[in-house]
């Protein structure tokens, strides 16, 4: 396979040569791709304002790098196995020439729905084919998705939905989750009520539920394919057009849009999914990952399917209807490569072992980590139970804004080290950095985690507002792009992820700001002030800890209710994912003596660290640390 590195002495000479001559570098693996008409310069770049693009005055489309591109080869290799939330219902497979024909069917039907290059999609599926063909139709006719998870609630919608200026929502009548189904049209119903920009609704057939049409705006995926046809031209795209908008978490309160461009998504995705997992043809991947998450994006549906890889498509969850089901469709389709999150590796660790004897597990050849940084313990439990001791774990680390992994394991090549996310990809040139900006040079070093160079695909702004993007992630440190994210780099120049130093919870590898959930609880009509903190949770990483100000008269009301009341306003407000594991009642939030709120001290409770508070006389209120300690049970 092009551009694959086959020994740790091959990484380290790509690496040197990534570092020493990066424009080089990536316009010898951007050949290998097929290009409408080539670059006229590798790159131009500054962090200050910041710009940043790649593969200048290329055009090309993505779509035609999947299809035309391997369809010689590939046309009845299977793209995607599809595996239902129910074990009895069929599995579906799509070969790429399905594929192919069914994107061009549903990119046809966009435009007959007067979608055009530029204007914005929503994509709220549950995981079915249908969202990675109508991620890949506007693709191939420049239209610009945003996917939205299909648990996050109405005002989370429309909030996306309105900041992106959406035209067109492609939604389902429902989904299945376990044991329960889900209506998502109804939701999408509540969202667009306030979203004026809304033309048209695509509603898929999942559940078959009962759904409310309008006439005129909304229409069945099924009625609206049936007489388009199979082929379709791509659009010419030039290499910084935008592919996709993402919505992230930060640590202010409103989600932003990070937005990735075309041509160096492309090659730094299929470059990474190349090396980092060794991928071979014949082998069959799968991601665990829903497709509304980043990861989904970029390892199941773009980066494998520009390896022209077998990818397989989960709809479920992995305790349904058992705690073997991820072990049983290991088996049952012969995965080779499987990369989830920690959070599901402890979920079922907790169970034991019994979930798993039935099970041969001998297909597979490399696990992955994904999301968060695993613990030792749960490294090893994979290792030695699902890989059999055998297969080599990637843990990987990178972010919405990164596109891509950007410091892993190479499968079977990198030594590993339980928790340590190992070394840089090449063409990744991370600093680490002091709280004032000086570089930590050597070994043995604990800071802030930077990188000093542009990698392809870096996110290139946040929608709609460019000076958001400046100041989150160019403006902490002159010249560098700021991960948010602590980091120990070890003897053996090994990287280990610490965790978010900003005011973001990472739970179950899905990133929540603080404020985000702050302004959902003060929502509640019983509620004064909030101040949330995460804390270490078994299974999910971290965990939500709520310390809520009631209103005066909402102090008789039965704790536990308001608990319930609180909980479902936060569900409503942002969906499930959201809700607080611990909430504490307080008379009053720790503050300064301008109002600011000591999080340092709160995030110390939660944690059960109540030892060494630190110099609290200097609090507005430090009699209230105090109370918030007894009642936390200290």
């Amino acid at each position: 396979m092009l551009n694959r590195i086959h020994s740790l002495g091959g990484y380290f000479h790509e690496y040197q040569k990534s570092v020493s001559d990066p424009e080089g570098f990536w316009a010898d693996i951007a050949e290998t791709f097929f290009w409408r008409k080539k670059w006229d310069k590798v790159l131009n770049w500054n962090f200050d304002e910041p710009k940043i693009e790649w593969f200048v005055n290329g055009k090309l489309n993505i779509t035609e790098n999947i299809f035309e591109r391997h369809l010689f080869t590939h046309a009845d290799q299977a793209a995607i196995i599809w595996e239902s939330n129910n074990p009895n219902e069929d599995s579906r497979i799509l070969t790429y020439q399905e594929l192919y024909e069914k994107v061009n069917q549903f990119a046809n039907t966009l435009k007959t729905h007067g979608v055009k290059k530029g204007d914005r999609i929503a994509i709220y599926l549950p995981m079915v084919p249908e969202a990675s063909i109508a991620m890949l139709a506007c693709a191939k006719i420049g239209a610009v998705h945003s996917v939205v998870f299909a648990g996050f609630s109405a005002q989370s919608l429309a909030d996306r939905i309105n900041d992106a200026q959406v035209k067109l929502v492609i939604t389902a009548d429902g989904s299945y989750r376990g044991a329960k189904s889900f209506g998502l049209k109804s939701i999408v119903d509540e969202a667009v009520e306030k979203c004026s920009c809304v033309e048209k609704i695509i509603v898929l057939k999942r559940t078959g539920e009962s759904t409310n049409m309008i006439e005129k705006r909304d229409i069945w995926w099924h009625d609206a394919i049936q007489n388009e046809s199979t082929v379709c031209k791509a659009e010419l795209m030039d290499s910084e057009d935008m592919l996709f908008i993402l919505y992230t978490s930060g640590s202010t309160g409103k989600p932003k849009g990070v937005v990735h461009t075309t041509a160096g998504y492309m090659v730094y995705t299929q470059y990474t999914f190349q090396n980092v997992f060794q991928y071979n043809q014949g082998d069959i991947y799968w991601c665990s990952a829903d497709v509304g998450w980043v990861t989904g994006h970029s390892y199941i549906v773009y980066g494998p399917l520009l390896a022209g890889a077998t990818v397989v498509m989960f709809e479920g969850v992995p305790t349904y209807p058992h705690t073997g089901r991820f072990w049983e469709i290991i088996d049952k389709h012969k995965v080779t490569h499987f990369y989830t999150a920690p959070t599901a590796i402890r979920a079922l660790q907790a169970y034991g072992l019994e979930p798993v004897k039935p099970y041969k597990l001998d297909s597979l050849k490399v696990l992955g980590t994904v999301g968060e940084p695993i613990n030792a313990e749960a490294w090893h439990w994979y290792h030695t139970h699902i890989g059999k001791s055998k297969c080599p774990i990637v843990d990987t680390w990178w972010q919405t804004e990164t596109g891509g992994m950007m410091i892993s394991p190479l499968a079977g090549i990198t030594p590993t080290k339980p928790a340590y996310a190992t070394l840089p990809l090449p063409g990744i040139q991370p600093m680490i950095v002091d709280s004032e900006g000086k570089e930590l040079t050597g070994n043995a070093v604990e800071g802030n985690l930077c990188i000093k160079f542009p990698w392809p695909s870096i996110l290139r702004t946040t929608y709609g507002d460019h000076e958001r993007c400046r100041q989150t992630y160019f403006s902490t440190y002159k010249g560098l792009y700021f991960t948010g994210d602590g980091v120990k780099r070890d003897e053996d120049g090994y990287y280990r992820i610490l965790g978010r130093v900003d005011d973001v919870i990472n739970v179950s590898g899905h990133r929540l700001g603080t404020a985000e959930v702050e302004n959902a609880i003060n929502e509640h009509p019983l509620v004064n002030e909030s101040a949330v903190v995460g804390f270490p949770h078994d299974i999910k990483g971290q965990g939500i800890y709520a310390f809520v100000v009631l209103e005066r008269d909402a102090s008789t009301h039965d704790p536990e209710k308001m608990r319930d009341s609180v909980n479902i306003t936060v569900n409503k407000v942002i969906g499930a994912i959201a809700r607080p594991d611990k909430i504490l009642f307080c008379t009053a939030l720790p503050k300064t003596r301008s109002g600011k709120i000591m999080r340092r001290i709160l995030r110390k409770i939660a944690e059960g660290d109540v030892s060494n508070l630190g110099d609290i006389t200097t609090l507005l209120n430090p009699e209230v640390v105090e109370e918030i300690k007894k009642a936390a049970g200290f």
